[in-house]
């Protein structure tokens, strides 16, 4: 597995396909999430803890076919699209495979409801 300094690193890396896609979904995660992420296990998660992947919100991870977005609490984001597959304990995610799967709206949706699970009560 490749090591990546930054996840500019990580993007770097990719075929250009998978960079258009990130491209296209990094400013929506930092508009949500300011500065909150980092590369931890090889590819960019974004946290709200202290360190990286303390507190985890949301996170991505290139395959060859596709970039997947994922959420830590995802089973307990409301899902009108029925985009977002369960994994494994309480996580679900969404494959994209082409430019047009990132939705700015629906996504920006999940990743504020994403976050507020993750903040700690009375912030």
């Amino acid at each position: 597995m490749a090591k990546f300094a930054t996840i500019d690193d990580y993007i770097a890396s990719l075929p250009e396909a998978q960079r258009e896609i990130t491209a296209k979904l990094l400013p929506i995660i930092e508009e949500v999430l300011p500065g909150a992420g980092a590369v931890w296990h090889g590819h960019p998660v974004w946290s709200l803890g202290a360190a990286p992947g303390k507190s985890p919100v949301c996170f991505l991870k290139a395959y060859p076919a596709h970039v997947t977005f994922g959420f830590w609490r995802g089973q307990r984001i409301g899902d009108p699209s029925g985009r977002l597959e369960p994994a494994a304990r309480e996580m679900a995610a969404v494959k994209l495979r082409t430019l047009s799967d990132v939705d700015t709206g629906l996504f920006t949706a999940w990743l504020r409801q994403a976050r507020d699970l993750e903040e700690p009560a009375g912030d």
